[in-house]
């Protein structure tokens, strides 16, 4: 017996291929395998899913038992000595995978999964040679399941994970397995596809082999040309945990990385397609000073030092108009919540879009498309700011009256035409164009969250951490470095160096943050310690 935080928890100690491991009682042979780093192969099991041990992959030998068990169902007991690598357990695979590719193509060449594919895998590792099968093979062609889903029956190795998946997680029901015998195959009911069903993209994540493709990334890359990169879905305020697949500085496509606290093995098509914006080629990719001709390219050096001079010269009357951004990081935000104070404190403000309605995960309740569509609502709150304007993202941005108005992010489109030369001094720091950045004084080039390092907070009050994915523009830079120079500038304290040091100084203009440090904020992010944000 072991005891966790005053909770007994009854223990079994096993072996497992000569090495003694002690799992909590229920665990499955396949989880207390991985436990201590030994993969055992298979298919039909995922551990979001239920496991119906109908794939027979994972057979593994119990010593005193009188036939092979399968892993993914059976609990360990004390005292079991488990062997995955038995020459029964061997031999039983060997034929498994013999079944299983007398059917199906050998087409990895044109195989969007190749590389990725746990059947080439798992033959190129422990399969035959060659096929000893004499008949032709069966042909089942491609059908289309509706939205974004392509089947390839000829490659399906019925696994059942997308059926159990429509019914256990997303609970649309959508599929089902028709016909018997080696003439089965995944299908749809009549003529409903699986369109209509928000989370449907996981069944291509979660398909073992290329049978479920799709049309979105189909013949895009090889798995092999790809960068993966860890990240956070910058969709909404959810906070799924993702990776993003690059391939020659453009996104490909993105993926859902588990998270237990978050988004489980989960997340929704609104998240995953919505990735276009990235690549998109209108960047901002030089610093833009306004001269007698109008707006002009300049180096960063002579823009920032005459930045500096213009916010000197105007800090005594400057009452700020500060305009944060949801779609950035606490790190450029809380910069901008410190250059605010600098400047007087003046008015926070952020827009952002709202859906009608939240989407919850019927499998995963702690899952939904969240009504903020922005990944950092929480985070400006937090800081400071005041959420303004409309559900369509439009509206609430006050008169510029004479003053120092600062923006981050917002393409400000819905402001009247005139609205910048009622300022007093107009800066913008965005990543790309827009024709009402046209009346503003200074046009800075910043990154998006996908080219930097930083944090978001979710509508939980998680803290989590996003990676750089694509490479910045070569005069495109991070917005908490420009605006430490700006801060450093006007002698608020030295320039950060680092993500880390902009986390920190955001912290001082937070006390929610200022318990937390950059190094506690681990791959599935850390809570903050009080209640931050309420749940959107």
């Amino acid at each position: 017996m072991s005891t966790q935080a005053g909770t007994a928890t009854e223990t079994v100690t096993c072996t497992i291929n000569g090495v003694e491991t002690t799992v909590p009682r229920g665990t499955r042979i396949i989880e207390a395998a991985e436990e201590i780093g030994i993969g055992i192969a298979h298919y039909c099991y995922h551990p979001g899913l239920s496991a119906p041990a109908m794939c027979r992959m994972c057979l593994v030998e119990v010593e005193g038992q009188g036939k092979l068990a399968p892993a993914c169902v059976t609990t360990v007991a004390d005292g079991n000595v488990i062997l995955t690598e038995s020459e029964k357990a061997k031999e039983a695979r060997r034929g498994t995978l013999e079944f299983y590719l007398v059917n199906h193509p050998l087409d990895c060449p044109v195989c969007d999964k190749a590389g990725e594919c746990k059947l080439q895998d798992y033959v190129h590792a422990e399969g035959r040679g060659h096929g000893r099968s004499v008949e032709p093979k069966r042909v089942f062609g491609q059908d289309d399941f509706g939205g974004d889903i392509l089947y390839d029956g000829d490659r399906c190795i019925m696994c059942t994970r997308c059926v159990r998946f429509t019914r256990e997680i997303s609970q649309s029901d959508r599929l089902n397995v028709v016909q018997r015998g080696n003439r089965s195959v995944i299908d749809t009911f009549f003529a409903q596809g699986v369109e209509g069903d928000p989370w449907a993209g996981n069944i291509v994540d979660i398909c073992p082999v290329g049978a479920l493709l799709s049309k979105d990334f189909l013949h895009k890359a090889r798995a092999w040309d790809l960068d993966s990169t860890s990240s956070v879905c910058s969709g909404c305020s959810q906070g799924c945990n993702i990776r993003i697949d690059t391939r020659d500085n453009l996104v490909v496509r993105l993926r859902p990385r588990p998270n237990p606290e978050v988004n489980s093995y989960w997340m929704c098509d609104e998240g995953r397609y919505g990735y276009e914006w990235l690549n998109r080629n209108d960047r901002l990719d030089t610093p833009l000073v306004r001269t007698a001709d109008g707006l002009t390219a300049a180096g960063w050096q002579p823009a920032m030092v005459r930045l500096v001079e213009r916010l000197k010269a105007e800090v005594a009357a400057a009452n700020p108009l500060v305009i944060g951004s949801p779609m950035l990081g606490l790190e450029d935000n809380g910069l901008l919540a410190a250059l605010a104070g600098v400047l007087g404190g003046g008015h926070r403000l952020y827009r952002m879009r709202r859906a009608t309605d939240e989407v919850v995960c019927p499998g995963f309740p702690t899952l939904a498309r969240r009504r903020d569509l922005a990944p950092n609502g929480a985070g400006l709150d937090l800081l400071g700011f005041e959420r303004v304007g409309a559900d369509d993202g439009r509206g609430g941005i006050p008169p510029a009256d004479g003053r120092i108005v600062i923006v981050l992010g917002d393409t400000l489109e819905d402001a009247p035409a005139d609205w910048a030369r009622e300022a007093r001094l107009v800066i913008v720091l965005a990543n790309a164009t827009s024709s009402a950045y046209d009346g503003a004084d200074f046009v800075l080039p910043v990154t998006t969250f996908a080219e930097q390092d930083g944090t978001f907070v979710n509508h939980a009050g998680r803290v989590q951490r996003f990676r750089p994915a694509l490479r910045a523009g070569a005069l495109t830079r991070p917005a908490w470095q420009v605006l430490g120079v700006l801060l450093a500038g006007l002698d608020a304290g030295p320039a950060p160096g680092s993500p880390a040091q902009a986390f920190q100084r955001a912290g001082v203009e937070s006390p929610a943050l200022a318990g937390l440090a950059w190094d506690e904020i681990g791959p599935l992010g850390a809570p903050l310690q009080t209640a931050t944000a309420e749940a959107r």
